[in-house]
């Protein structure tokens, strides 16, 4: 029988163009080599699995080639290589610090860098796990590697950088390797499946690479593991029963059932996936992934930062054109305080119910929010006609009526006076409860009222007036959005179109502000006809760095008895 090798070994890279993720250390390293510019040694730091001990051995292979090509790569046939590659190099020596710690290891290896080459130009030191040798071990390392022969070269590897002294950090060049990508993983699992004739899906080399969390190696095994369960086809859904990974399918119809005011739907799906043994937490923060993957989709600029493949890509892009931007930011915000408040909750079930559940309510359906069009008005598209009301209506409907105002601005029918908070809050019950017929019930009795148009002329001095005491007068309600439109003069244009400058993209989105505004300029002007048009200010960014004796000056200005206190004390700034 012969013996299997296991792919993370069998498929090592064995030149630098071979390694995975990490081009540009192996490209600095190919330039040392050709330009003879080699340090004394090297630091290899980084996460497990990425490719700092393979490029140890690649980099000591290479400078001790007798024909290494015009890539710098070394040539495999030569003696040093073939010594090399069969285990048998006096050359090329690997030291584990895990179980090499103390200092009788590092005296010996000191011992041995004493006698040159005998094969090739370098002795070279592999050190690996260095962040693991005594204290008295990095002392008795230290001189030899401040003042090594000029045959002797260190290579050092690590995973935990800060435990290594100092002194030994400043004699090294450090490099640090980074996490492999999900893209990178994804095609060398892809190379690898060629190679050993299986038939692998994207999505599930995709969930495999994902699950490797940027380790080639750990990739590597969960792809052998995946062999030995599926045999020579590895499909997406043996991927996600094999690792216990939570399907994507699950996040896209909750999301469509949100979307839809499906509560029932929600709530049956979570009891499935609570059934298939999934921990209630990962679907929380795979739901916080998938929500942030649907804001990220509504921009192709922003698309990239997606790592999946590309036809689930595609079906981010898909659900992302139903959802608009405020829902899902008060989702995600909402789905945190979930991950947040979970492990706290004596009722992590109904927590997380409830979470879905208020999902639904901040996801606004035309036939919860009817809007009428009004012509050539910019706020008129979000404008929420309001029944009339004829009858007494219940607490809860109160309790409606109150909350929906925040993007109202057309103008509410005036047949019944509108109560206040304070008066609805003393009709409702102190036990809060959600009526399903509350909105239901008054579309029966809706109708609908076009406000008409008024087109009174107004002057650039009444709009300046005007615009600054709205300003002043919401300063204290909403003090950025006040601030930020009382910054600049707004200007006032044919048509009734009126510029204002902003220096925050933000404020251009508050339409609940933005509509106060609208109606305060609206009553002030009686016009209803002009438009609001937003300029946003690009501020140029100024970073000054100030000395001591600046910083003094500076604050001298602001609060004089400053000098008063230096004068006093006999006091000089540092400079």
């Amino acid at each position: 029988m012969e013996n299997f090798i296991v792919s993370a070994r069998k498929y090592r890279p064995a030149t630098f163009e071979t390694v995975v993720g990490q081009s540009s250390i192996t490209s600095t390293l190919q330039n040392a080599i050709r330009n003879n510019t080699l340090a004394q040694a090297f630091l290899f730091c980084g996460p497990r699995g990425v490719g700092k001990t393979t490029c140890a051995r690649i980099m000591a292979k290479t400078i001790n080639c007798l024909n290494p090509t015009p890539e710098m790569e070394a040539c495999g046939v030569c003696e040093s290589c073939t010594s090399f590659d069969h285990s048998a190099s006096f050359n090329i020596y690997e030291l584990d610090a895990a179980s090499n710690n103390s200092v009788e290891d590092i005296r010996n290896l000191v011992d041995q860098v004493r006698i040159p080459p005998q094969v090739g130009k370098y002795k070279v030191y592999i050190i690996d796990e260095v962040h693991m040798l005594s204290q008295a071990a990095f002392n008795a390392f230290l001189k030899t590697l401040e003042e090594p022969p000029a045959y002797a070269k260190y290579i050092l590897a690590t995973t935990e950088k800060h435990k290594i002294i100092p002194t030994i950090l400043s004699r090294c060049q450090i490099f640090d390797f980074k996490r492999i990508t999900i893209d990178d993983i994804s095609k060398h699992l892809h190379y690898v499946a060629e190679k050993e004739g299986v038939q692998a899906e994207q999505e599930a080399l995709h969930i495999i690479a994902q699950k490797a969390d940027g380790a080639l190696r750990d990739a590597l095994s969960i792809f052998d593991q995946m062999i030995s369960f599926s045999g020579k086809n590895i499909t997406y859904r043996d991927v996600i029963e094999n690792l216990n990974v939570l399907d994507y399918e699950y996040y896209f119809r909750v999301t469509e059932s949100i979307l839809g005011g499906q509560t029932s739907e929600i709530l049956l799906l979570l009891n499935e996936v609570i059934d298939n043994g999934f921990e209630p937490q990962h679907f929380v923060q795979g739901m916080g992934n998938h929500l942030r993957s649907l804001l990220v989709s509504k921009d192709p600029a922003t698309v990239s930062l997606m790592e999946v493949s590309q036809q689930l890509r595609q079906r981010y892009v898909q659900q992302a054109l139903h959802c608009n931007i405020s829902f899902l930011l008060k989702a995600m915000d909402l789905i945190n305080q979930c991950d947040l408040n979970y492990r706290a909750s004596n009722n992590k079930r109904l927590l997380l119910e409830t979470t879905l559940l208020q999902l639904c309510v901040f996801q606004e359906t035309p036939t919860e929010t009817p809007t009428k069009k009004l012509p050539q008005n910019k706020f008129a598209t979000q404008a929420v006609i309001m029944p009339k009301v004829q009858t007494p209506v219940a607490p809860e409907a109160e309790k409606q009526l109150v909350k929906e105002p925040e993007q109202t601005y057309a103008k509410q029918p005036q047949e019944t006076p509108k109560p206040t908070v304070a008066d609805v809050q003393q009709q409702m019950p102190r036990r809060r409860t959600i009526s399903i017929n509350v909105v239901e019930k008054p579309q029966e009795k809706k109708e609908e009222a076009i406000e008409p148009a008024h087109t009174k002329a107004f002057s650039q001095e009444m709009l300046t007036a005007e615009w600054m005491r709205f300003a002043e007068k919401y300063k204290n309600t909403s003090p950025n959005f006040a601030m930020a439109i009382g910054r600049y003069e707004p200007i006032l244009k044919e048509n009734f179109e009126i510029i204002y400058k902003i220096d925050n993209r933000l404020i251009a989105s508050e339409t609940q502000h933005l509509g106060m505004l609208f109606e305060h300029l609206k009553n002030a002007f009686d016009n209803n006809q002009f438009k609001l048009i937003p300029e946003i200010v690009e501020k140029p960014q100024t970073d000054e760095a100030y000395t001591d004796r600046e910083k003094f000056a500076k604050l001298s200005e602001k609060y004089p008895l400053l000098l008063t206190l230096q004068q006093q004390l006999n006091l000089e700034p540092e400079l």
